[in-house]
């Protein structure tokens, strides 16, 4: 396992995202219910979170609930909102005590009633956390990103705000829902699934992707940092040769 010393200070990623994946495969090994895998999964988020602040990263977004598991059981979603309201509640002490900011990114409004006014009294409680930006994917589908961006620049253009023509990649990141923040440098999945399940399908274009078959509640800080190391190693060329890199 990486330990801290074996990680450069001066390339940390800015940006970090997560799809915290395998919480219910965990909790089928165990011989629980799923949820037993999803409350177990707290602690990852927690040391996930701290390694991250301590490291210097500025953004982490994790996936906490996309679109699609809208069409889980319905029981199995009722107790992840209920899990959510309670994590959120329990946590925001220790975001406020540290300064990391609580954002959320989706379709928050489909959310229960009660997961919408914790998230809304947390995020206000943090809002001027300056260490790092904690962002939650909640009721998030990366085509939904992109479809709502769409139709919010149509309609600026039918209102005369936005010209057709002046529209361009910034324009676009300009109307995503992580306007503002900077695009991943670093996406990690675990469980050993290799795709990105609709997952800011726009803002991961040029992100370096690190697969550990890990599940999610036994991810912890070291195998964050490993992940980070493994970054470290990488030569983000951005469509350009080593040769170029190394003139410049």
């Amino acid at each position: 396992m990486a330990v801290r010393s074996e990680i450069d200070p001066q390339n940390i990623p800015a940006h970090v995202a997560v799809i915290m994946d395998g919480n219910g495969r965990w909790a089928k090994q165990k011989g629980g219910l799923r949820i037993f895998g999803h409350q177990s999964a707290i602690t990852a988020v927690r040391e996930t979170v701290e390694a991250a602040a301590e490291m210097g990263v500025r953004y982490l977004t994790l996936y906490a609930f996309s679109t699609e598991n809208w069409s889980r059981p319905a029981h199995e979603v009722m107790a992840l909102m209920q899990l959510l309201v309670h994590t959120i509640r329990q946590e925001t002490p220790t975001l406020l005590k540290n300064s990391i900011r609580l954002e959320a990114i989706g379709q928050t409004e489909s959310l229960p009633a009660s997961c919408q006014r914790e998230l809304a009294e947390a995020k206000e409680l943090t809002k001027d956390g300056n260490r790092m930006t904690l962002v939650l994917a909640l009721s998030y589908s990366g085509r939904w990103d992109l479809t709502q961006a769409a139709q919010r620049m149509a309609a600026d253009v039918a209102l005369g705000k936005l010209r057709a023509e002046d529209i361009k990649e910034s324009t676009i990141a300009a109307y995503l829902t992580t306007a503002g923040m900077p695009d991943p440098e670093l996406l990690i999945r675990t469980s050993g699934e290799q795709r990105i399940s609709n997952f800011l399908l726009w803002q991961l274009a040029y992100t370096e992707l690190y697969i550990t078959d890990l599940l999610w509640p036994d991810f912890r800080r070291t195998h964050f940092e490993e992940a980070v190391k493994a970054y470290q190693r990488r030569e983000r060329r951005f469509g350009k040769t080593s040769e170029q890199l190394t003139v410049s």
